[in-house]
């Protein structure tokens, strides 16, 4: 089973001291060219801070953003699920997992970075600041990660939920199959109907991982997960009639 989580656009400080970032040391060594390509476009823009505000959407307190940018390729590096902060991942609250729960991550998360594609959980990366919808000159992200993270996902064999943005998803489709299903967060009313949520949409998601962690099951099939969830008290729903067939709903 593999999770797909998608970033957050606020890191946390530091690592590990005299670390660096080593693009041999990173899962999906076949996204390394890719990757190159994007270190050195976002290298080129760090240097002018006119032009990082423009295409990073900075504001005048955020000039360490710039700085974390420039110092990319050797400022120290810390596990990616531990770089990223934010709502997703205080519901995950990685630190407070057992190592038995934390191994799980480290073997069945990836997170989906604008930077690097895909990394696993326990890949070392350094702070940095990049979006999706960044802007660097002569690299559209999107078109520049699809066919490399798409073919990343294809070539993975188990069952694939993905809990990433929709943004993110273009960057990198998941096989439209039975070997996947794209996770929505809802709630719902009395009569049925399903409303999307936001900002409990991203706690909802860290829950419903920190929960897959502690079971430490691998699942190989929708079915699996489905079943399993109902064991927990966590609602998950096959997508309705009239929805596509790869989306999965958890009701909260």
């Amino acid at each position: 089973m593999l999770v797909l989580l998608p970033p957050s656009e606020t890191k946390r400080d530091g690592g590990v001291d005299g670390s660096s970032l080593d693009l041999a040391a990173l899962s999906f060594p076949a996204l390394t060219p890719a990757r190159s390509s994007t270190i050195a476009a976002l290298s080129r823009l760090s240097r002018s801070v006119a032009d990082s505000n423009a295409s990073l959407g900075l504001g005048p307190t955020q000039r360490f953003e710039i700085d974390r940018n420039r110092a990319v390729r050797t400022s120290p590096t810390m596990p990616a699920i531990e770089r990223y902060t934010g709502v997703l991942y205080d519901g995950l609250d990685t630190a407070t997992l057992a190592p038995a729960s934390r191994d799980w991550l480290d073997a069945h998360v990836a997170v989906h970075s604008a930077l690097l594609g895909l990394v696993m959980a326990g890949d070392p990366i350094p702070a940095y600041r990049l979006s999706h919808n960044s802007k660097l000159a002569g690299l559209h992200l999107t078109k520049h990660w699809r066919d490399a993270v798409s073919a990343a996902l294809h070539e993975h064999d188990g069952f694939i939920l993905d809990l990433r943005s929709e943004a993110y998803v273009a960057m990198g489709p998941a096989p439209a199959s039975d070997r996947s299903r794209y996770l929505r967060v809802v709630s719902a009313a009395s009569d049925g109907t399903k409303r999307a949520l936001n900002h409990f949409n991203k706690k909802g998601k860290g829950e419903l991982v920190r929960a897959l962690a502690e079971s430490g099951v691998d699942h190989s099939s929708v079915d699996e997960l489905v079943a399993w969830a109902g064991g927990r008290g966590i609602r998950l729903e096959h997508g309705s009639a009239g929805s596509p067939e790869n989306e999965l709903f958890l009701v909260v």
